[in-house]
């Protein structure tokens, strides 16, 4: 049986593949607990596959977002301007924990057409099984992203009914950018994710830059 054609193809005759570890305290990064077994992990697939393993990428950091990490933000980007062809992670947990954010990484991918690697659940976006899987996970992460607006919704009715009014505050900041922090609410980005969003598009704020508590208070009075 022929494979699907890959949809993450490169005009490089070898792949090229950066490798992401991560863990989550300073003394794991210091000691080496689990960055070397996520390490050998990664140069293993990368042998059997024939693939060039450019460079591992270590970072030391919590969350569950990917939007906080550095190291990562800058093997996205270079995925982006084409200097690798793949990323891979032991887990998909190294890339994140939250469902969402894992769906945002994989339609990333798919856009800027580079692969995305998770050793554990088979996760490789140049095979039929890993197109698979990632259709699973953004599925899922869509779900979850109407959930959180449907959640987000009622809970500000509730409060509505209650008699709550929001103050006149956010009519300072233009309308379209309201109307775009609704948008990104509504698709699932949390009120720090927006914040920093906004901070990095250098959209001009109340106060001199964006915060989770600006935003908040704009998704409020947009729901009152």
């Amino acid at each position: 049986m022929t494979a699907a054609p890959s949809k993450t193809k490169t005009a490089h005759a070898v792949t090229r593949a950066i490798g992401y570890v991560r863990v989550s305290t300073g003394e794991q990064g210091e000691s080496g607990l689990g960055l070397q077994a996520q390490v050998a992990a990664i140069r293993a697939a990368c042998e059997l596959r024939g693939w060039e393993l450019v460079a591992i990428r270590e970072e030391v950091k919590s969350g569950a977002r990917a939007d906080n990490r550095p190291v990562l933000a800058d093997v996205m980007r270079a995925l982006r301007a084409g200097e690798a062809d793949a990323v891979v992670v032991a887990k998909l947990d190294r890339l994140s924990r939250s469902v969402v954010d894992a769906g945002r990484l994989l339609e990333q991918a798919r856009k800027g057409g580079f692969n995305i690697v998770a050793l554990d659940l088979g996760l490789d976006l140049s095979t039929p099984t890993g197109e698979l899987v990632a259709n699973v996970l953004a599925a899922v992460a869509q779900w979850e992203r109407r959930m959180i607006g449907v959640r987000t919704s009622e809970a500000l009715q509730v409060k509505i009914a209650g008699g709550w009014k929001s103050s006149a505050w956010e009519l300072r900041v233009p309308r379209a950018v309201r109307r775009r922090i609704v948008r990104m609410a509504a698709g699932g980005m949390s009120q720090r994710a927006i914040a920093n969003q906004l901070n990095a598009d250098s959209v001009p704020a109340v106060g001199g830059s964006w915060h989770r508590g600006t935003v908040i208070r704009v998704l409020r009075q947009a729901a009152a």
